[in-house]
């Protein structure tokens, strides 16, 4: 049997790799039109900040001892032109020395990737503006910021993603200037506003710039540097700009080829295209996506080399396999923070018209009277009708992966909130509580699934108070919390002192509670709805996410209110 792979790294190379352990006496030949087969292309960006000092140590495998150690055809520089299906012949152009030639197959594999989107802009083919995706790619940001170093150095990033705050990170971190220019209301838009909201933060207090809701509208070149022109009106000097705003999937082989497209090529279960003999994986497919069955391109190394593997299978062993889909669970380092994310977030539901709510905690790390525990941020989304978990995501210092990998797998297999709430995890204290965040944040949602609280979130908060409506905002704070403060036209009261004044809430108001977190509101609130108070609300997330997200955040003024400054 003849198999032909096109393409490398993380499809190509992975299934060519698994072909042979498969199959011993197949001829296998992988062409990728660049100089690498097997790199890694997160760890660039890492490269670029000096973090990985030797360039040798992106490369998991060079041509020569890939081709060796798997007995595989390795044939770079060599870019598949055209796909003649029904001749079952690929056409090659040999890029070392210009000529063409045919290869025949018995199955084939398409594992072409995606490329960068680059907006036709005025001034968009500067020199001094570059897109990370390959080595080369990575080779002329790495000399570009080395020649361009000087005291007042400054870098632009477009495109507040994943790659993109990565980058500023790594430039950031041999001495330029950063500014970040994203056209969406916050970066990281993967993630919900108030986990990214807390990224921004430590963004601004390492010192760099955010330019939210403002796209780029022209470049041009001064002398030495660039002149970035955003659509507002503002312009940003620098000496590099680098452009990550999201990818593409690859499909014009395909396209070319008569297969069935989509945004990305169209595969089934087995990986398989229109075409029986064709299957392809990584960042150029399409496939459904596991909750919501609309099809969906992931543009993950690791659901890439999951794809290899089934496709290889599928290839020797006809439908043996079937892929499942991929939640898109990914990671990324922003200085000393980690956030990460699994699933769909709200904006993604909402295109899907599922009907959802979702919970924010704030736990520690790991048992806080253990040293060194840092708080995190843990945001889980879930269905209304049946409890069952849509996305998560996190941030903070520590054991972020630890909770977002632990929903993803149960995400991948339709888990629930009570399956979060009955899960087990390892505990001491130097690596977790005996509540785990994912078990918390389970409770708080099976609580509200059970009707046991009723949430009310920042933006529902923010809507009333500008509209003017008749509720009553109860802060269950301690004193010296209050005084730090609080929200427009609160009134406090302490959770533990709150039956001694129940008389002083009125009744026949919908009650809005609110602590730091959100436990102590969850207590206050059930104080009240069993005392007889029936529209009570708890503000989810409490203060801490109120204070990055919301409107009318205020300091308290000593005469407000006459029982402020008794210790009730």
């Amino acid at each position: 049997m003849k198999y032909l792979i096109i393409g490398g790294v993380a499809g190509g190379a992975s299934a060519a790799a698994r072909l042979r352990r498969l199959s011993e006496d197949a001829e296998i030949i992988m062409f990728e039109k660049g100089e690498h087969i097997s790199y890694a292309n997160c760890g660039m960006p890492y490269y670029i900040g000096n973090t990985i000092e030797e360039r040798k140590r992106l490369f998991v495998q060079t041509p020569v001892s890939f081709g060796n150690r798997y007995d595989v055809d390795v044939r770079t520089l060599q870019e598949v032109t055209a796909i003649d299906r029904e001749a079952h012949t690929v056409e090659v152009k040999n890029l070392r020395n210009g000529k063409t030639y045919t290869e025949d197959y018995d199955i084939l594999l398409l594992s072409p990737g995606a490329e960068p989107v680059i907006p036709e802009l005025p001034g968009i083919h500067s020199e001094k503006i570059f897109t990370l995706r390959s080595v080369s790619d990575c080779d002329k940001i790495k000399m570009q910021a080395v020649e361009s170093l000087h005291d007042n150095a400054k870098a632009v990033i477009i495109g507040g993603g994943f790659i993109g705050l990565e980058m500023a990170e790594n430039l950031h971190k041999i001495g330029y200037q950063i500014t970040v220019v994203e056209k969406a209301n916050h970066i990281l838009t993967p993630v919900d506003e108030p986990i990214a909201a807390i990224a921004e933060k430590h963004l601004r207090d390492k010192g760099v710039e955010l330019i939210t809701g403002n796209g780029i509208s022209s470049f041009e070149e001064n002398g030495e540097q660039l002149t970035v022109c955003l659509e507002d009106g503002q312009k940003l000097t620098c000496d590099l700009a680098v452009l990550s705003i999201g990818v593409r999937p690859n499909t014009a082989l395909a396209e070319a080829a008569g297969l069935e497209i989509g945004r990305g090529i169209k595969v089934n279960e087995y990986l398989q295209t229109s075409d029986e003999r064709i299957f392809a994986v990584g960042d150029a497919i399409e496939f459904p996506h596991p909750v919501t069955g609309i099809p969906y391109c992931n543009f993950l190394a690791g659901p890439a080399n999951a794809q290899a593997r089934i496709a290889a299978m599928n290839m020797v062993y006809p439908e043996s396999v079937v892929y499942q889909g991929s939640v898109g669970t990914a990671i990324a380092k922003i200085f000393d923070l980690a956030v990460a994310s699994t699933g769909l977030n709200e904006a993604a539901l909402q295109r899907a018209g599922l009907a959802y709510e979702t919970v924010i905690v704030h736990p520690a790390a790991h048992a806080t009277y253990y040293p060194g525990s840092t708080p995190m941020s843990l945001k889980l989304n879930f269905s209304t009708e049946d409890g069952t978990i849509y996305g998560a995501q996190a941030i903070g210092m520590q054991n972020i992966d630890k909770q977002i990998d632990t929903i993803s797998l149960l995400l991948k297999h339709h888990g629930t909130i009570f399956d979060l709430v009955n899960s087990e995890h390892t505990y001491a204290p130097p690596f977790g509580s005996a509540k785990s965040p994912v078990m918390f944040a389970g409770m708080v949602a099976e609580n509200i699934f059970a009707h046991l609280m009723k949430p009310i979130h920042v933006k529902q908060l923010d809507e009333m108070i500008d509209n003017k409506e008749d509720f009553f905002l109860l802060d269950v704070r301690e004193l010296p919390e209050y005084k730090n403060g609080t929200i427009e036209g609160a009134t406090r009261y302490s959770v533990d002192e709150l039956r001694e004044f129940l008389e002083e809430i009125p009744e026949g108001k919908k009650i809005v509670v609110f602590c730091e977190v959100g436990l102590r509101g969850y207590v206050a609130s059930r104080i009240l709805m069993q005392n007889g108070f029936e529209e009570v609300y708890n503000l989810i997330g409490g203060m801490r996410t109120y204070r990055l997200t919301g409107k009318h955040n205020y300091n308290v003024q000593c005469t407000m209110y006459k029982n402020l400054f008794t210790d009730h």
